[in-house]
């Protein structure tokens, strides 16, 4: 579903203070009301931004038709007794049609799971499945968002940012390719099982890479269907402008009409695009099928 629904159209939309609804619970010091109240006009803020910091359940019902008490009921009860651990946005469709709209939703009550901006999992079980589902989704996204934000008044301390990281990452910030790779590597030396100093480093050599790219790139790979290094630079100018399905699919139909070393290097250059991506991410998922497909 996730990759089916687009969710951009209510950016624009104006953003009112968020809202709390009549009679629900109130948010935390300092932390994140359970329940609120989401329109087209605050979608944005409420649902989209969010749920880069929790999972946001919606809840989309019509108020002038009857929907279930009690399934109705039981998310209220879910969302309050967890405390911000993720939020329910209760949208009456009377109210606010076009979210249905993005939702392709066809059927109310309906119930989905949002995460970091996209649509994650929908519900279509019963009432006493909900709380089950509600766990399956924490568990899904536990460790990938930022989390809620701190309670006034908590003791906690951030974790103090090492040193190490930081020097490469302004060296990043200012262009300094050669010096955040040196960096990242110093740690890796250090540390060669350091994930986030792996993936950073992934990164980073993509961006070298990906500067000598010529702007006419793609263009060539298509004129040229048998020129290697045309169609290795065509994915990396793809996937620069955020266009990791076409990247990923050229690669795939390279690979298909190659052979020997060519099949090789084409191969191996996508298993390295694969690499700076979350293995769950959808698109990559989707990309190892047409791989496996294309290979045997």
């Amino acid at each position: 579903m996730s990759g089916a629904v687009d969710l951009s159209g209510f950016k624009d939309s104006p953003q009112p203070p968020a809202a709390t609804p009549s009679g629900g619970p109130a948010a935390p010091a300092g932390g994140l009301a359970p329940i609120v109240e989401v329109t087209e006009a605050n979608f944005e803020a409420e649902v989209l931004e969010r749920s880069m910091q929790v999972p946001v359940v919606v809840e989309l019902f019509a108020g002038s038709m009857p929907a279930s008490a009690a399934f109705s009921a039981t998310l209220d009860d879910l969302a309050s007794a967890q405390g911000g651990s993720w939020v329910l946005a209760k949208v009456d469709l009377d109210v606010s049609p076009r979210i249905a709209q993005a939702f392709q939703v066809q059927v109310v009550p309906a119930v989905i799971a949002v995460a970091a901006g996209r649509p994650l999992a929908d519900f279509d079980g019963g009432v006493e499945q909900l709380g089950q589902w509600v766990d399956a989704v924490l568990a899904a996204t536990e460790g990938k968002l930022s989390g809620p934000p701190p309670v006034e008044g908590s003791e906690s301390e951030p974790e103090p940012e090492d040193p190490r990281f930081v020097a490469a990452e302004d060296a990043l910030a200012e262009g300094d390719l050669a010096g955040a790779e040196a960096g990242y590597q110093a740690i890796l030396d250090a540390e060669p099982t350091n994930v986030q100093a792996q993936a950073a480093i992934r990164q980073v050599r993509f961006l070298a890479r990906v500067q000598t790219v010529a702007p006419d790139a793609v263009a060539t790979a298509s004129a040229e269907p048998t020129n290697v290094e045309a169609q290795l630079d065509a994915a990396d100018a793809l996937l620069y402008t955020q266009q990791p399905e076409e990247a990923f699919g050229l690669l795939v139909e390279a690979i298909r009409r190659y052979a020997g070393d060519d099949r090789t290097a084409v191969r191996t250059r996508l298993l390295e695009l694969f690499e700076l991506f979350d293995p769950a991410d959808a698109v990559v998922v989707a990309a190892r099928r047409k791989l496996a497909s294309a290979l045997y």
